[in-house]
């Protein structure tokens, strides 16, 4: 961590911090965020120097300015990393397409539940997507009994981010997964290593047997003095 003297430097957007506040009075909250009260701003600094923590302006705007005891660096950091995180998440989930008619039949309705669980717990959002044919276009409420129906059906590992929607005749529904894409994939990860494992535990036992059958063999045919 930096000290006060070379700390504080604020670029474009980034908060003031500490000898960068100028305002005489600011309303200071400690690093685990409790309230501690109005303060001068060279009693704040002095605190953040004791405590060897960062002065930050959160709420400029306030009368007097809301500043913070924080780890600037840690927090810019960490920051960073979420914001990453969350830039990965948004463009590696995808949106699968499902098809439904209304007068699907019970195979068919749990084939297209069961590709919808796979997107879901792959981290993809699924888009069910209903055409009306003929007079069924005056009845929507079919429609949104059916794909009401998927969303109850898949509310463990979904929520609902696009309600049932007409439009013409089509309807549609959207489905988010309950967990991230990249939580999914280490799940998938750590499946694909266990299996591997699996099976070099069985290809090394079929050797072992192979191997003992072997010596039994030889052990057999030895000639006996």
């Amino acid at each position: 961590m930096s000290t006060l003297r070379n700390r504080g430097t604020a670029i474009n957007n980034e908060p003031r911090v500490n000898d960068r506040i100028h305002v005489p009075k600011v309303r200071l909250v400690g690093p685990s965020g409790e309230q501690v009260g109005v303060v001068r701003t060279e009693d704040a600094l002095r605190l953040a120097v004791e405590a060897n923590l960062d002065l930050v302006e959160v709420a400029p705007n306030s009368n007097p300015p809301v500043a913070r005891l924080m780890d600037y660096g840690k927090y810019k950091y960490e920051s960073a990393q979420k914001a990453r995180e969350a830039r990965r998440n948004q463009a590696n989930t995808q949106i699968k397409s499902i098809r439904i008619g209304l007068k699907i039949d019970g195979n068919d309705y749990n084939t297209k539940k069961s590709q919808a669980e796979r997107f879901l717990n792959a981290g993809d959002k699924v888009k069910f997507d209903l055409r009306f044919r003929g007079r069924e276009q005056s009845r929507p409420e079919m429609g949104v009994r059916l794909l009401s129906g998927l969303a109850e059906e898949l509310a463990e590992i979904s929520t609902v981010e696009a309600a049932p929607r007409a439009d013409g005749r089509n309807m549609s529904m959207v489905l988010a997964p309950t967990r991230r894409k990249s939580e999914a994939k280490s799940d998938q990860r750590r499946r694909r290593e266990a299996e591997r494992e699996n099976r070099r535990a069985k290809a090394a036992k079929r050797a072992a047997e192979r191997n003992a059958k072997t010596s039994e063999t030889e052990n057999n045919a030895a000639p006996t003095e």
